[in-house]
């Protein structure tokens, strides 16, 4: 299906905070792309790095991201990502001001912001993705507040992108079913996966993907390497770190890598009995698409992360386990008894995603 109108020009831009956001991008790209949209990305760092490398045939514009910085422990996460917000509102100012001169340098007729609140535009359609319309905080003073001020930031947008399930069998729970919506539109688009499930020979007993912040990806891959010792095991290490040029030394029954392209993961996930990985929301949805079990360590500190790994083990969709308490023989053992249930089959194939896209120069 190909548009015939003459501005098909999309700017798509994730959020820097791990590679979530930049990889749930990924199937958006590939619909607007099959559709005949002429996209344009931006960003910088890994993110950057993960798109060109998934695209290397799209522009790619240089757009700093927020950059915050994470506590090495858990008790100070929230502490100091409330000492950030007036470098995020910077942020956000800065990226405003970026975009104006971008709208008048490309003329884009869509904009596709994943969770930068700075990336709207008075004359372009510009639309907001979050899971995250309540943010969750360790007070509820403080969540409600949040709240406030995010639902200001989105009403500069047309629309409100949401990637889960309309209705009780979602995957984000309260965090993208709010009791109150924005005023904007807001769609439920479904679930936002790179891959589909397949049936393929399992070589590897467990495949540990690591992703999000440092230093907590740094610490998280420490343990594991320091408990893997003597584990006989065929296992894939995957240290999320695209762009990286060297590789920790290992036993021979693990496969180190840096990082893998989409359709060497999705191989390797497949081919996979187990996944290990961060409770971050894309890697949720895409393990949920692909039907895997899966053991998730929340990045301590992290109130979506730890809420979503108690949801989904209280759904019986994922084993679920702290860092600071991870053991790995005590974890494996545990997950191999756990009553793994999978979402109705429907969840699968409920994204609305092509319809969207279609319809949204014709709105």
């Amino acid at each position: 299906m190909h548009i015939h109108k003459q501005n098909t020009k999309v700017l798509v831009a994730p959020l820097d905070w791990g590679l979530g956001h930049a990889t749930r991008c990924i199937p958006i790209i590939k619909g607007l792309l099959s559709q005949g949209y002429e996209v344009l990305l931006a960003g910088e760092g890994a993110q950057a790095a993960l798109l060109q490398a998934e695209f290397p045939q799209l522009t790619l514009l240089p757009l700093k991201g927020y950059r915050v910085t994470y506590s090495t422990h858990k008790r100070g996460m929230a502490l100091k990502l409330l000492w950030q917000l007036p470098k995020i509102w910077r942020a956000i100012q800065f990226e405003n001001r970026w975009l104006r001169e971008q709208v008048a340098r490309h003329q884009f007729a869509i904009i596709i912001s994943d969770n930068r609140y700075g990336l709207h535009h008075p004359s372009v359609k510009s639309i907001f993705i979050t899971h995250q319309l309540t943010i969750k905080a360790p007070f509820r003073v403080a969540e409600k507040w949040l709240q406030q001020i995010q639902y200001r930031l989105i009403s500069l947008f047309k629309t409100c992108w949401v990637p889960d399930i309309a209705g009780m069998n979602n995957a984000a729970g309260l965090l993208s079913h709010p009791a109150v919506l924005p005023k904007v539109p807001v769609e439920y688009i479904g679930w936002l996966s790179r891959f589909e499930p397949k049936k393929l020979p399992v070589i590897y007993r467990y495949c540990i993907v690591l992703s999000g912040p440092e230093p907590q990806r740094t610490q998280l891959e420490n343990k594991l390497l320091h408990q893997l010792t003597g584990v006989a095991d065929s296992i894939l290490f995957i240290r999320g770190l695209p762009g990286a040029a060297t590789l920790p030394t290992t036993s021979p029954n693990i496969v180190c890598k840096n990082h893998l392209p989409q359709e060497a993961l999705e191989m390797a996930l497949l081919q996979s009995e187990w996944i290990i990985s961060r409770t971050g929301y894309t890697t949720v949805m895409e393990i949920l698409c692909l039907q895997k079990k899966a053991i998730l360590i929340p990045t301590p500190g992290q109130t979506e992360q730890e809420y979503l790994a108690e949801r989904l083990g209280l759904q019986n969709w994922a084993y679920a386990v702290l860092q600071e308490t991870f053991e790995w023989k005590k974890a494996t053992q545990e997950a191999a008894d756990f009553g793994y249930q999978w979402p109705e089959n429907n969840n699968f194939q409920a994204t609305q995603l092509p319809a969207l896209i279609h319809k949204l120069m014709n709105e």
